[in-house]
């Protein structure tokens, strides 16, 4: 299968329905989750669909986020992969080829990505119409959301919820192609003592960085 990078991955709604008011006090108790957390870490596994060719790419690895908006997520299969969002840019490392790519924060956090929604920047009842369900287990909520504004890369997203702490355990998006992302967190411990190092990297010796914020294709200064 041809690679897919994280970054891509992570990277037409008609619909007026009202939010009842349920739907209303989910979103709401869910962003005060958001904001009263200073950060978490969690186990993840990803499950990305190609609609047309219906190929599929299963990841397994860890997530780190400290707010403001710091993200480390380490991908261990199938094959190593280290996501930086640093204060400055956003690193995609690819550790069998050493090679790493390196993008603008803005192009990241600015767009509806699975990003914005584990961080909680993605404000739910601004910029979604929302359904609600019940979940697949006791203590858990359903949510249908279309966007207000579709992209490409969102026409729709569904998240599970855990009613206990409102905290976000799956999301799954589609895209205007009908490919998926969908993305399970286990183990998410809530504010852990993390340092900013963390989420900071610097190319290995050797590391061909391909920078999409200017000089692509080229050897920058280490």
């Amino acid at each position: 299968m041809k690679r897919i990078s994280l970054l891509t991955a992570l990277a037409a709604a008609l619909f007026t329905w009202p939010m009842t008011a349920m739907a209303a006090d989910a979103t709401a108790n869910i962003q005060k989750s958001y904001e009263n957390i200073k950060g978490f870490t969690a186990k993840f596994s990803q499950t990305l669909v190609n609609s047309a060719s219906n190929e599929k790419d299963e990841r397994v690895g860890v997530i780190s986020f400290k707010k403001p908006v710091l993200i480390r997520w380490e991908t261990d299969t199938p094959e190593k992969e280290l996501l930086i969002v640093a204060k400055d840019a956003v690193w995609d490392y690819f550790e069998a080829d050493n090679e790493v790519f390196r993008y603008p924060v803005e192009e990241v956090i600015n767009s509806k990505t699975m990003i914005r929604f584990l961080t909680g920047e993605s404000k739910i009842s601004e910029d979604f119409h929302v359904t609600e369900e019940k979940g697949d287990k006791p203590g858990a909520l359903k949510m249908t959301l279309v966007p207000k504004e579709p992209e490409p890369g969102l026409v729709e997203a569904t998240i599970w919820v855990d009613t206990k702490t409102w905290f976000l355990t799956r999301i799954s998006i589609r895209d205007f192609y009908a490919n998926t992302n969908d993305l399970r967190l286990s183990d998410i411990v809530i504010n852990p003592g993390q340092p900013d190092s963390k989420f900071t990297f610097v190319p290995p010796p050797g590391c061909m960085v391909f920078d999409n914020a200017g000089t692509q294709g080229k050897d920058l200064p280490q």
